[in-house]
Order: structure tokens, then sequence, then C-alpha cells
């Protein structure tokens, strides 16, 4: 990414928890630890189902009295409408925010450049107000500034940077490895730590109870983790979701997102999947790359 690019992430929307039970009641329902939270870190995690299946995946900020969640636009509704299933008698209110506060991207190398930055995913300071956070599921993937719509423009003109496509971010997220949009898509279709929830700083082992802990501490005890979320390049042809993926008609995954971003879930372990060969579904050639932040 250019030093000097800002994306406006149009398609995210932001949610804001506020009231005194809102800890606890977060940290009785994501798969990360809230106390991690703080006004120097924000962090990645998810709500997943009772079977441990994705659901919703966001950024939690601390904002003042409450907490911001940062989350894919389309995703919003659905999430706003389990925290307020979830919710019951808690000392609780949820806002959606999402027509008055907006999310813009910019590199890595710019975050570094304010004088009080840390080189650590999740490392938080603010902008006058407003949080700025280098990015906590990858420091690479850059910084995240959430500011008031009406402030956004002179804010940006302060800082040096200049609007670039969208598209350029996105493009650089799915080369990273990390799914940039259209997670409803994933719904109930694998398990959170599937997702690569633990490499991308969302999963935390040592806090207590949450929705969907058991099956997700199971996998990670019995080692049974042999299936994992991974990028997709279209060589030729074009995918359909839902379609195998075959190496030597041998089945190694399944496309579970199609279009511009496309990922599917990969039987990564398994003798037939060979990082540097390329595979077949129905109508394309792909290639698929385990990111290098997957050690195992």
């Amino acid at each position: 990414m250019n030093i000097k690019n800002v994306y406006i992430l149009d398609d995210r929307a932001i949610l804001y928890l506020n009231g005194e039970d809102t800890k606890e009641f977060l940290q009785n329902l994501i798969s990360n630890d809230i106390n991690k939270v703080n006004q120097n870190n924000s962090c990645f995690s998810s709500l997943l189902s009772p079977q441990g299946k994705f659901l919703y995946e966001f950024i939690i900020i601390k904002h003042k009295s409450g907490y911001i969640i940062d989350c894919e636009k389309s995703q919003v509704d659905g999430l706003y409408k389990q925290l307020s299933i979830y919710k019951l008698r808690s000392k609780v209110e949820i806002l959606n925010l999402s027509n008055e506060f907006v999310v813009a991207a910019f590199s890595h190398e710019k975050f570094l450049t304010f004088e009080e930055a840390k080189d650590i995913s999740g490392f938080t300071l603010k902008y006058r107000e407003d949080p700025i956070f280098l990015d906590p599921r990858n420091k690479h993937l850059g910084a995240r500034l959430i500011i008031n719509l009406e402030k956004l423009y002179l804010s940006l003109k302060k800082l040096d940077l200049h609007d670039a496509n969208m598209n350029e971010y996105y493009s650089f997220s799915h080369k990273l490895g990390i799914v940039p949009k259209d997670l409803n898509k994933l719904q109930n279709k694998l398990f959170g730590i599937e997702c690569n929830y633990e490499e991308l700083n969302g999963i935390d082992f040592k806090k207590g109870c949450y929705v969907g802990q058991e099956n997700t501490a199971r996998i990670k005890l019995k080692n049974k983790l042999s299936k994992r979320l991974l990028p997709i390049n279209v060589v030729e042809g074009e995918l359909n979701e839902g379609e195998s993926i075959y190496y030597n008609d041998n089945e190694i995954g399944k496309v579970l997102i199609d279009k511009q971003y496309p990922f599917a879930l990969i039987k990564y372990l398994d003798e037939n999947f060979n990082e540097k060969a390329n595979f077949n579904t129905k109508n394309a050639i792909i290639k698929i790359e385990k990111p290098n932040w997957i050690k195992s």
C-alpha cells in the first residue's frame, strides 16, 4: 500500500455497546478476551454458534465508556439482532452508528509515523478524539481510523492522506490471506478455528466459557484441525460457490466465497494438497497458497 493512500471502507459498519454490564456481556459471548481491550489496544474476535461454527467476526475498540464494534456492513443487522437476543435483562445499550461513523484504512508505514505509535498488532492511539489502531489480525494489513463522517475529509487532509480505490485494499487483504468481504457466505459452513482465528489473534484459549467454546477447544486440544480457509487465485475459468476442488480426481476442498476475492475450505494436511500444484473445479483451474503467517 502507498503510504499516502487511504481507503474509505464504506461497506463496513459500526455498532456501539455501552452500559454497566457491557464488558461482562461481551466476555461471555466472544471468542477473544475482552480484558485485552483498552485505550491502547484493540482486538479481533468472533461470535460463533453454540456448535463453534462461524457466524460473525469483528474488531473491538475501546471508546469512551463503551466499545466500538467494526464489522462488515452485510453482517451488521444479523449481529445487532444476535446481540440483542443474548442481551436479555443485561444493562447494555446497542446502537447502530453506521450512518454517522466511517472506517478509513491506511498503510502500516503511515501508522508508524505517528509519534505515539508502536509496531504491535492492535496497538491503539487517539487522533484528537478518534481511535486509530494497527489491525489486530495482522499488522501488515495496516491501520484503521474510525471517525465521524462529518470530520472525515478535513482529518484526512491534515494527515496528508489521499482517497484511493477500496478494491486495492481488499486485493491486498486477499493476497495476504485474510477475507475482506462476503463473510455471510461462511456462516455455519466451517468452524471458527478453521477460519485461522488462532493465527489472526481472534481466539483466546485461556479465557473462560463463551458461545462455541467447547468444540473450539476440543479441535485445538485434540489436534483435530485438518481444514483451513485459504485464498484462491483463478488461473482460468469461472468459480461457483459450493463446488468441490480436486487434485487428480481427489477432493481436497470446497469453494465458499466465489466472487471477487475467493476463498475455499481446504484439507491443507491432505497428501494431495501441494501449494505449487494447479487444482480444478468443474469450470476452473486455480491456485491455492497457504499464507506464510500460518506456520503449521
